[in-house]
């Protein structure tokens, strides 16, 4: 096969370095990189031309990585399985000056047939992940990460990141002298956490424009750089010489599932994660309970009343006041929110991040059940998220639930735009439906219902109903600070569920008849 019109097809290199055997490098005046075609197969070679020593390469299954401004790693693979790849030969390849490495980049990239050098790593197939993510959703996404503001919102949670530290540093045994892979690692922290408990080498995987920063981040700590690689790309589409002990990562968003990273989490569990290798976090769990909060429905319910103007500068608004009253309850609201609103014990739902399957965050259905502890009116579901670090010396528990101290997640409700009445001890059943959608998030689908009770519970039967529709990728954001809570609550250790005390529930009842009094 013909090759046409290809960019220059051989290199003078500084060192060629061989990982599955440092002893094997080649470094000398006399070491070049060139590209052949053979029997209509690409390969690149690697060869002192002073000796026999070489290396070769399938371009077809080779992958480039930048890891520094003249030093690059390329991996291939020769497994020829289609179902599990593992790739036998990796080399770091250092250049003497940038014009070299840049030709050399630009003639991979001709190499490899309009394959291009983005991220900083070369791959030959469509990602999995263009595949169901829309590319505007996508490019929003990867901005909002890239920024340095975004960034420091994350790490100023101190919740947050005060977990990880400790689930990192009290798990030490589970770090040092193993391979970590960061998924998603923004700024990179967590691979510096990774690094300071004594990991052997730690590659950070970062798709957006932060993984310049990370780099310069990690440069900047000199006893950690040397053990830390960033590489900018997806999890879906590049390669890593080695197999991982240890995944880390910040993958949950509102409402655990949102923004649709744990999918990312789990490709990476099943493309680089070693038999028996550990996940930090472990397990997810989603919380929901039954809310009532006359004032938040009030406020949603008045949000449409502009679009009951019948003379609006002359205009009649009112064709389109049931549309914004149902686009207003459409949307999830995010904020922290006082415990004892809550009207039921929750229950949750498990997401084990070792077992799932990508596929299985495609669709999430969760039937609920639950005993009202008050004669109330609920209006929704309220929810929240908390996950396991399930380390080998410590158990750690990091919730955003009610009560606890706040983080930048807050916690959700979704919101009834007709409430149901319940009585104390009556059953309230339902289901919270989540289907993904190519905007990284989810369509809620959730149904609420009142059985029956007292005498003739036993015969069932449902006494009232009401269903809602919201799109969490449209949250309403309530508010931007934690509330102040008339109680002040010690934090849990760990999260548990909540149950209401008869006294607060009488308070809550006095405070919701003074509002209906008031309306």
């Amino acid at each position: 096969m013909e090759v046409p019109s290809l960019l220059k097809h051989e290199f003078t290199l500084a060192s060629v370095t061989d990982l599955t055997s440092p002893s094997s490098s080649l470094s000398s005046s006399s070491v070049v990189a060139s590209f052949s075609c053979v029997n209509e197969v690409k390969e690149l070679r690697f060869q002192d031309s002073e000796s026999s020593d070489c290396f070769s390469f399938d371009l077809s299954s080779t992958q480039l990585f930048k890891l520094g401004q003249l030093q690059f790693l390329c991996v291939s693979d020769s497994s020829g399985s289609a179902k599990e790849i593992s790739f036998s030969r990796g080399v770091v390849i250092k250049f003497r000056d940038d014009k070299e490495s840049k030709n050399f980049c630009d003639s991979f990239e001709d190499w490899k047939k309009g394959s291009a050098l983005l991220n900083g790593t070369v791959s030959a197939n469509k990602s999995k992940f263009d595949d169901k993510i829309e590319a505007a959703s996508a490019k929003m996404y990867f901005h909002y990460y890239g920024q340095l503001l975004h960034q420091q919102n994350m790490l100023q949670d101190y919740v947050r990141t005060g977990t990880y530290h400790a689930a990192v540093m009290e798990n030490r045994s589970d770090f040092s002298g193993r391979v970590v892979v960061d998924v998603g690692a923004g700024s990179g922290i967590l691979s510096c956490f990774a690094a300071l408990a004594g990991a052997k080498h730690v590659y950070a995987v970062e798709a957006s424009e932060m993984a310049e920063y990370a780099r310069k981040l990690i440069a900047g700590n000199p006893l950690l750089a040397e053990r830390i690689t960033v590489i900018k790309g997806k999890i879906e589409d590049i390669e890593l010489p080695e197999k991982a002990d240890v995944l880390i990562s910040e993958p949950m968003g509102t409402l655990l599932v949102n923004e649709r990273m744990l999918e990312t989490y789990v490709i990476a569990r099943d493309r680089f994660l070693s038999p028996n290798g550990k996940m930090f976090p472990t397990v997810g769990r989603i919380h929901m309970a039954p809310f009532s909060d006359e004032f938040l429905f009030v406020e949603m319910a008045n949000k449409a009343l502009f679009w009951q103007q019948q003379n609006y500068y002359g205009v009649d608004l009112t064709p389109l006041y049931a549309s914004a009253h149902q686009g207003y309850f459409s949307q999830p609201v995010v904020d922290a929110f006082d415990p004892r609103l809550l009207v039921a014990p929750s229950m949750f739902h498990v997401i084990d991040f070792t077992q799932m399957k990508e596929e299985q965050f495609y669709e999430i259905d969760v039937p609920l059940k639950f005993t009202a502890s008050v004669c109330t009116r609920v209006h929704g579901l309220a929810c929240w998220f908390d996950v396991l670090f399930d380390g080998s010396t410590v158990q750690r528990w990091f919730t955003t639930g009610p009560g606890a101290p706040t983080t930048h997640w807050y916690q959700i409700r979704c919101v009834l735009s007709q409430p149901i009445h319940v009585m104390a001890g009556q059953e309230i059943t339902g289901r919270l439906h989540l289907v993904a959608h190519s905007a990284q998030s989810y369509t809620i689908n959730l149904t609420l219902s009142a059985k029956m009770w007292g005498p003739g519970a036993n015969q069932g039967g449902i006494l009232q109903t009401s269903s809602c529709k919201l799109d969490l990728k449209e949250p309403y954001y309530r508010m931007s600070q934690p509330q102040v809570y008339p109680v002040a609550q010690e934090p849990q250790a760990q999260p548990q569920d909540i149950h209401i005390q008869s006294d607060d529930l009488e308070e809550v009842e006095l405070l919701q008849q003074n509002a209906n009094a008031q309306l």
